[in-house]
């Protein structure tokens, strides 16, 4: 029954995403690695649950590894120049097998319905066809690319059509010119091209890892422009695969970012159900690069009170903050800000007043997902202009286990004597709370 019931309250909970992606564009990456990946049936198992919501969607596929497997077979030398391949002629053969084949391979996997499996009863129609005009990239210090290609056109109305009528769109790392040539070009480069053209809601890009990782390994929820640029800059400097790999997406991201996608997703391959985590989740399970804003900071009123419970309840529990009722916080909403994303509130804090010119800093909470997002600084930063504009000399905060961060911030260690008179009186000395200070200049 438990799990009966947390089925439940993660469908209903997932209603507010269903709808909103309802008849929405999303392109998606299927790199040759994640073709390649043990998870991939999986994926397409996911794909076709989304299909089934309403979502419209374009898949683009690589076959990167695959084509250098294949090359290496017939003993053709891999050549590159600036992270592009060298696609000479007698490559192209070889090339348009492989990728004709990865095709072909998928076109099967996309149209499986067996009776009980995900996809039994979906009927998928999946399209293919000459949607992407290449040119050629042409001799770059002074090394003549051949027929490794570039994006033209992404012939966005014709592509737009198939959606509206339900189909999928499957597109290839493969242009065509129009003077009847083919081209292979970067799968990246297509899956972005075709989210800018056809004004896509989300360009979803499978990584190898979690999301985008920090240099200390942990997951990278949220991206700023910023973000984006310093880890994929970070990345670049290392030659193994995997950072190449995510480098590359995230180069695909901020172009897509600076020509107007909503949103882009950067989410693990081999990680069952990372997608529909991340589409269907406020936590996700990737790294989100958006151009909403993720610092949505606005005072608080009584309908965020549930939020804001929700948010604070598990520092109340672990004894880091002292417990508010529902009453309390309807009483004292006044005195909270917070920061919203996607209509859940990721992070709060309030400011109470002491006396004429002092005020107390309370109930800083972060959600578990955003901390690596500087939004405790922000909140402190908004809440100290707050005090100066009313007056306020000094800002006293009471922490049991976050004094280090209150002092990198400019906070001092008091004791309880230097609380104004009538906070000295609330001063509860079985939580031995530390008092810090902050002059406000």
């Amino acid at each position: 029954m438990t799990e009966n019931s947390t089925l439940i309250d993660w469908f209903r909970a997932s209603t507010s995403y269903i709808n909103a992606h309802r008849g929405k564009v999303f392109v998606v990456l299927l790199s040759g690695e994640a073709l390649e990946d043990d998870n991939l049936a999986k994926i397409i198992d996911d794909l076709s649950l989304l299909h089934s919501l309403g979502a419209k969607l374009v898949l683009v596929h690589g076959a990167r590894p695959q084509i250098s497997k294949a090359l290496a077979a017939t003993g053709k030398e891999l050549r590159y120049h600036r992270n592009l391949r060298i696609t000479e002629t007698d490559c192209m053969a070889t090339v348009r097998e492989t990728v004709g084949d990865l095709s072909y391979w998928l076109d099967g996997l996309l149209s499986m319905g067996t009776a009980n499996s995900p996809m039994h009863g979906a009927q998928l129609r999946l399209i293919r066809g000459n949607f992407v005009t290449a040119k050629p990239v042409g001799i770059h210090d002074g090394i003549d690319f051949h027929y490794t290609g570039k994006v033209r056109k992404i012939h966005a109305q014709a592509i737009q059509k198939q959606l509206d009528e339900g189909n999928l769109v499957l597109l290839s790392n493969l242009g065509y010119s129009l003077t009847g040539e083919v081209f292979n070009l970067s799968a990246e480069e297509i899956a972005t091209e075709a989210a800018i053209a056809l004004n896509a809601e989300k360009l979803l890009l499978l990584l190898p890892t979690a999301g985008v990782l920090d240099s200390d390994g942990q997951q990278l929820p949220s991206l700023n422009e910023q973000d984006a640029v310093a880890n994929m800059e970070r990345l670049q400097q290392f030659d193994d695969e995997q950072s190449s790999c995510i480098a590359q997406a995230l180069s695909a991201a901020l172009h897509a970012y600076r020509h107007g996608v909503h949103r882009t997703h950067l989410i693990s391959f081999k990680d069952n159900g990372a997608l529909l985590q991340e589409l269907f989740t406020r936590e996700g399970n990737g790294s989100l690069l958006s151009s909403d804003s993720f610092d949505l900071l606005r005072n608080a009123q009584v309908a965020d009170v549930p939020g804001i419970l929700n948010l604070i309840k598990p520092l109340e529990d672990n004894g880091t903050l002292v417990e508010r009722s529902r009453e309390r916080l309807e009483n004292e909403i006044e005195n909270f800000k917070l920061i919203e994303l996607e209509g859940s509130i990721i992070a709060c804090a309030a400011l109470y007043p002491i006396s004429e010119d002092a005020a107390e800093l309370a109930c800083i909470a972060i959600h578990p997902n955003y901390q690596k997002q500087k939004l405790g600084s922000r909140l402190l930063q908004s809440l100290e202009s707050e005090a100066r504009s009313n007056g306020v000399k000094s800002l006293f905060v009471l922490t049991t286990v976050t004094s280090h961060w209150f002092i990198e911030h400019g906070f001092v260690e008091s004791s309880p004597e230097a609380l104004p008179e009538t906070r000295q009186k609330l001063y509860n000395f079985q939580r031995n709370s530390k008092v810090l200070c902050k002059p406000l200049g």
